[in-house]
């Protein structure tokens, strides 16, 4: 077999259903497999960085290994933002990039990228194939690190003369040996016990968790142990889904526009239990304020995350599922008490509200809590970046593991449309419902397309401010509301810093996204007051295929509650929704 061959053989015995890429000069060796290969599903994004993220809400949405195919040079640099978006939510990918000839590399050839330089800090692991004989161990070592231990990107660069070498007793192989590569899975008993034991004499315990839940399919075991002890929980945006929303001791997204009572919790509490996640610097404000009240006790698979921005008491290395296994099975049962009645009060006393019915313009939180009213409890909803992405943690019911997308870490835009598309390709039975800003959905506009043409049935709704919203807000709380580069109306006629009520970016959206998206071949509505809301809504998530519902909202609301930047985790502003 040539290794072009053993390249699709053995991504079907990894059992690869899909495969989002774009073809080049140096992979029409692959391509010409391909052609004739029925077990693989091959989608053609209109652009590599759509397809990075298509495979990227592919693995997020279904727990399995994304597959993307590149070719080199601009194919591959296209694919970047796409690797370092998986790398920082932990996503499982193999990234297989097209390389020129071995002969060639380092010659500045034609469409030539150091892929291996280029991605080296933003993977898991990368590497080159020189030798075809060195491909299928290759391919089995890749699959078998994107998705063990902590999950994530490994990229493969493929030279076009190893694609096209002849390889004549290939097998693939069964198992593989990494002696540099030993994931600690099952947590030390002592240290589960010591967990244990701080949990047993707590008197104000709260569980801080994130991805890692979702990656380790522990969302049950984390269910198990809170109905056990009664200790409240609070989710990062990574790990919104994997406790119910409606759970009476969920207390909701902690951070910078997290929820009130997680917040407060975190400053009283005295046992912090932190759960597959990172102590990322938007849950935490200054490293030096955060729980100096708590004991902190940190379970996670990557060792290198605990203590790495917090000091931690009771680290415990190890799966997540595994981990609260044990930890359920010995950890006493605790009765609710004083700590358990002062966190509802908060959940009662901080609540998130708006309030629709004194505004004629469409508040974002309004359209986000209406399309609860529309979707199944197992639709996936995937958000782009900004401030629909905060509201949308805020106001969609999350009930499930991997109904929630988002780019978390990079804060990528443009993720959502091709995120979304990955999502439905590997969740056929799922609705998927994309949420977007204007500014985001325009950087992947042209996946549209690519939905169209395949039938992925996306119902995107488009939260249309005509403002790059959230680093607007920023301007509008902390730099004198100089809208610098944040209006995208970019019209002439207003007035400066299209601050003013009269100005013509206050009358015209640019562009018409409902004609952007029959121009595709999708199906587009658009909303411009609350009374349509209902109707359209209904309407569209009942057309069999891609939908764009553009929603005119209120463009100056900004998102609250909100921690300022370098501000303890407790100083919260709270604008005109407190």
């Amino acid at each position: 077999m040539k290794g072009a061959e053993i390249l699709i053989d053995a991504l079907i015995k990894e059992g690869v259903d899909t495969i989002f890429g774009y073809p080049g000069g140096v992979l029409i060796p692959v391509f010409d497999v391909l052609f004739s290969t029925k077990e693989i599903n091959f989608i053609l994004p209109r652009h590599e960085q759509g397809a990075a993220h298509a495979a990227d809400g592919y693995a997020r949405a279904t727990g399995k290994t994304g597959v993307c195919l590149v070719t080199s040079g601009p194919g591959a640099t296209n694919a970047i933002t796409g690797i370092a978006t998986a790398k920082l939510d932990s996503t499982p990918m193999v990234i297989i990039s097209g390389q020129v000839s071995t002969k060639l590399i380092g010659t500045d050839a034609f469409q030539e990228a150091d892929m291996l330089g280029l991605t080296r800090s933003i993977c898991k692991h990368n590497c080159m194939v020189t030798d075809v004989k060195d491909l299928p161990r290759t391919i089995k070592e890749a699959f078998h690190i994107a998705n063990t231990g902590r999950p994530g990107p490994v990229s493969i660069d493929l030279p076009v003369d190893v694609s096209n070498a002849d390889f004549p007793d290939y097998k693939y192989p069964e198992t593989i040996e990494l002696p540099g590569y030993k994931p600690v899975i099952k947590g030390n008993k002592k240290q589960i016990q010591k967990l244990a034991d701080a949990i047993n004499i707590a008197k104000r315990p709260l569980l801080y968790t994130g991805g890692g839940i979702i990656s380790s399919s522990a969302s049950d075991n984390l269910l198990q142990l809170v109905e056990k002890t009664n200790i409240p929980v609070a989710t990062t945006l990574m790990g919104l889904g994997s406790i119910p929303y409606n759970h009476p001791y969920y207390l909701g997204m902690p951070g910078m526009h997290g929820f009130a009572a997680a917040n407060y919790s975190f400053t009283e509490c005295d046992l912090l239990i932190a759960v597959g996640c990172r102590f990322d610097d938007r849950i935490t404000g200054p490293l030096n304020t955060f729980v100096t009240q708590a004991k902190v006790a940190h379970i996670d698979i990557d060792p290198a995350e605990i203590g790495k921005n917090i000091h931690t008491e009771i680290p415990v290395v190890g799966d997540a599922k595994l981990v609260l296994e044990k930890l359920v099975d010995i950890v006493k049962e605790r009765k609710p008490n004083a700590w358990n009645e002062r966190v509802t009060e908060l959940k009662e006393k901080f609540k998130l509200t708006y309030n629709q019915d004194e505004n004629e313009k469409i508040l974002p939180q309004y359209i986000i809590d209406s399309i609860n009213k529309f979707i199944p409890d197992d639709a996936i909803v995937v958000t782009d970046v900004g401030q629909h992405q905060m509201w949308s943690a805020q106001f969609i019911n999350h009930k499930h593991p991997r109904s929630f997308l988002s780019s978390g870490g990079l804060g990528t835009m443009g993720f959502g449309l091709p995120a979304a598309m990955g999502a439905a390709v590997g969740q056929p039975n799922k609705m998927v419902v994309n949420i977007c800003g204007d500014g985001g959905f325009q950087m992947n506009i042209q996946e549209l397309a690519t939905c169209a043409i395949n039938n992925i049935p996306v119902k995107s709704i488009i939260l249309n401010n005509t403002y790059l919203g959230m680093v607007r807000q920023w301007q509008d709380l902390f730099w004198e509301k100089k809208y610098s580069q944040t209006c995208l109306k970019q019209d002439p006629s207003c007035p400066p810093g299209c601050t003013g009520p009269n100005g013509s970016c206050n009358k015209q959206y640019w562009p018409n996204f409902v004609k952007v998206a029959e121009a595709n071949g999708v199906k587009g509505f658009r909303i411009e007051s609350p009374s349509e809301i209902n109707n359209v809504l209904e309407e569209a998530f009942k057309v069999d295929g891609p939908v764009v519902v553009e929603v005119l909202v209120d463009k100056l609301v900004n998102v609250f509650p909100m921690v300022p930047s370098g501000k303890k985790i407790n100083e919260i502003i709270f604008g005109d929704e407190k």
